[in-house]
């Protein structure tokens, strides 16, 4: 008896510290979230005086501001720029997520000659930086004179080397091969195997994958600040905050965090979407043999 008290005890003190950690976690992540929406309501000078943790009454009137400023100084207005990012943001997620998903499930489902090459390649690539490649890809939009378009923004998303690799990692061990076998001999198509039976089985990793892939794309500056240069009505949410705190030597810090707050808010909701995929995979299971 005594024994099992310790047992439960022990049992009980690892929860509890356990708990802490989470908590404390959790804190640390909402807390520039908090910052962020408090200092959205509070006036530029109070800002500058340090941090604080109550909520002011100036929200409306940076928001106000702000219209105002970019009516004068900027070529592209908030909701324009809100826009733009949606019209890069979520066709880039789908092709992403997808078109990873389908090079995946090849890699994981067939067996073809030179398979380890291909996967090797795809793995050398995640090595190779943005910077690097942009060089050739301005040449390439530049031939197909798709320079100042959305379109070198969106279509690159069709290949996307990491996020081909971790929905590799979630399928050898969350897709069973059994059931593709299975649906092979039923007479089923490769297509609509994956599209009816692969995707449902490996959508908490997809919604892991969109959510980071959506606040990839939502969040990127150096790319459409170099292809949308000559456009500056298409430009993003990141190109617009930026232009807040270039555009005028005094900067009203007020109205910078009240359009960060404003940019924060769709990945918020996407993340909110796309969370309840995630929680739902912990009770998905495949095959038992």
């Amino acid at each position: 008896m005594e024994t099992t008290a310790v047992g439960k005890k022990k049992t009980s003190g690892k929860k509890i510290f356990r708990y802490v950690i989470c908590i404390l976690l959790c804190i640390l992540s909402l807390f520039p979230f908090y910052v962020l929406i408090i200092n959205s309501t509070l006036e530029s000078n109070v800002i500058k005086q340090g941090l604080h943790f109550l909520p002011g009454k100036y929200f409306f009137r940076n928001y106000a501001g702000l219209i105002a400023k970019t009516n004068a100084t900027s070529s592209v207005s908030l909701w324009r720029a809100l826009l733009n990012s949606l019209i890069v943001t979520v066709p880039t997620t789908l092709l992403q997520i997808y078109f990873a998903s389908l090079t995946a499930y090849g890699l994981t489902v067939y067996n073809f000659k030179g398979k380890n090459f291909a996967w090797g390649f795809i793995y050398a690539i995640m090595m190779i930086p943005t910077q690097v490649s942009i060089v050739g890809l301005i040449k390439v939009c530049e031939l197909t004179h798709m320079y100042g378009t959305f379109l070198p923004l969106i279509l690159p998303a069709m290949a996307a080397p990491t996020t081909v690799y971790f929905m590799k990692q979630y399928m050898q061990t969350g897709l069973s091969v059994e059931i593709v076998e299975a649906a092979r001999i039923d007479g089923a198509g490769e297509f609509r195997i994956f599209n009816t039976i692969g995707i449902p089985l490996i959508k908490p990793a997809m919604a892991t994958q969109a959510i980071f892939a959506f606040v990839a794309s939502w969040n990127n500056l150096y790319t459409p600040s170099i292809l949308l240069a000559t456009e500056q009505d298409k430009g993003t949410m990141p190109m617009f905050v930026e232009s807040l705190k270039s555009n005028d030597k005094k900067r009203d810090f007020g109205q910078i965090y009240a359009g960060l707050f404003i940019t924060v808010i769709p990945i918020l909701v996407a993340y909110l979407f796309l969370s309840k995929y995630i929680v739902a995979g912990v009770a998905l299971g495949g095959v038992k043999e």
